[in-house]
């Protein structure tokens, strides 16, 4: 595992760096609305060791220890890690193929991503990913702006997001809430994805039920699997963390191919 700060027009990211079989593409991951690479946890260094492969894991700008968000969140900021943040990991970590794995929003962008590149994206695994609006998503949104309203409560989010933590919270809320964002859906972009795709959600989630990804497997172009873990709620990487790695590492099996494979393919 390597610490990393990649440039980009906007400011520095912090990523980090699991090794892995350097002939295949790396996992790219995505996290959610309000994560960062530490709260990945083991998952990325698990992943790595089940797969074979490097996994990359990066602040968004704004989030953890990556620079400050030049300004307020816009509502097209999902497609920004797409035309921004991916083309400078790419740079830096010297990789063209990849595979896309989002967390919940991250799972959007990981989406977005894939339609961005449907000539170098292998494969797009979504986690617990909204593609459209319900009503248990605002909800749930609700909830929780009562719950960091508690005494304390900010503590634990500035642990990981520093003196950035209160625009953190209110990006998230702020956007999930507004009227401007209540018709959003993420169809014309589910539109755009050639390649395989695995839709993974908790049953039990608590921001989207398995609607949720139900859309996304009927809507991407390419072949989609879809798994609901039982008993499971809005984290699985850490609710169900070995089961979610099981389901990840076949998929990349059947799926996806090395660039070894894909040198001989093109030649």
């Amino acid at each position: 595992m390597t610490d990393h700060w990649v440039s980009t027009a906007k400011g520095r990211l912090f990523a980090k760096r699991w090794g892995g079989d350097s002939r295949k593409a790396p996992i790219v991951l995505f996290h959610d609305s309000l994560g960062c690479v530490a709260l990945w946890r083991s998952f990325p260094e698990q992943l790595s060791a089940a797969t074979g492969r490097t996994v990359i894991a990066y602040d968004r700008l704004g989030f953890g220890r990556s620079d400050p968000y030049p300004s307020r969140l816009d509502f097209d900021f999902m497609g920004e890690e797409a035309g921004v943040s991916l083309p400078a990991l790419r740079r830096h970590f010297g990789f063209d193929r990849f595979v896309a794995l989002g967390h919940s929003v991250g799972g959007e962008m990981a989406v977005m991503t894939a339609g961005a590149y449907p000539a170098d994206c292998e494969a797009v695994v979504t986690v617990a990913a909204q593609s459209f609006i319900e009503d248990c998503t605002r909800a749930g949104i609700r909830e929780a702006e009562r719950a960091f309203a508690e005494p304390g409560a900010m503590d634990r989010l500035a642990k990981y997001h520093g003196d950035k933590a209160e625009w953190v919270l209110n990006a998230w809320i702020r956007t999930w809430l507004s009227p401007d964002f209540a018709d959003w859906t993420l169809d014309a972009d589910l539109a755009r994805v050639r390649c395989p795709v695995l839709a993974v959600h908790g049953a039990d989630d608590e921001y989207g039920s398995t609607e949720q990804p139900r859309r996304i497997v009927s809507l991407v172009a390419g072949p989609s699997t879809l798994e609901i873990i039982p008993g499971c709620g809005h984290v699985p990487h850490r609710e169900q963390e070995g089961l979610l790695i099981e389901l990840v590492s076949r998929f990349l099996e059947r799926n996806a191919v090395d660039t070894v494979e894909n040198a001989e393919i093109a030649s």
